[in-house]
């Protein structure tokens, strides 16, 4: 329970200082200020875990395509290629490309984004924490904006 506890500390801690990073940002590139955070409803958290459950999927897959289709428009225009997306994702999230265990944390909600921390563990059994940034599109869906990966606390059990 303390792990739990440990590492969702560090989950909220993450995105308290994701917001701190991007209220950073200079003027011409910074969004509007971030409501506090809320509790998203349950039906909105669903689908935004769907979403991440379905990329997941694809990675499990080596489902480039699909893997991609997930990601929000300005992050799929960053990649000629799916195959591109996926050779990226290899590289730079081998938790978040193959985890060995996935368990969700409780999603937040500020301004119109969802974040989303997810724990996952690596080949050796260290926790990391995948903090996932989601966006709303114009017809509803919600999709991946950025996924920032934190150590966790501890080894899987």
């Amino acid at each position: 329970m303390n792990r739990l506890l440990n590492t969702m500390r560090n989950a909220v801690g993450a995105c308290a200082v994701l917001l701190l990073m991007v209220s950073a940002l200079p003027a011409q590139s910074q969004p509007p200020m971030l409501a506090p955070s809320q509790k998203i409803p349950v039906a909105e958290a669903q689908k935004v875990r769907a979403v991440i459950e379905a990329q997941l999927a694809a990675f499990a897959a080596d489902d480039a395509a699909s893997a991609l289709s997930y990601a929000f428009p300005d992050i799929r225009q960053r990649y000629p290629t799916p195959e591109n997306f996926l050779a990226m994702v290899k590289r730079s999230y081998p938790v978040v490309y193959r985890p060995k265990s996935v368990g969700f944390l409780e999603p937040e909600l500020a301004d119109d984004e969802v974040f989303q921390a997810v724990e996952m563990s690596d080949d050796n059994g260290v926790l990391w924490i995948a903090i996932y940034r989601m966006g709303r599109m114009q017809d509803g869906n919600w999709r991946i904006m950025g996924c920032r990966v934190v150590p966790g606390e501890g080894q899987a059990t």
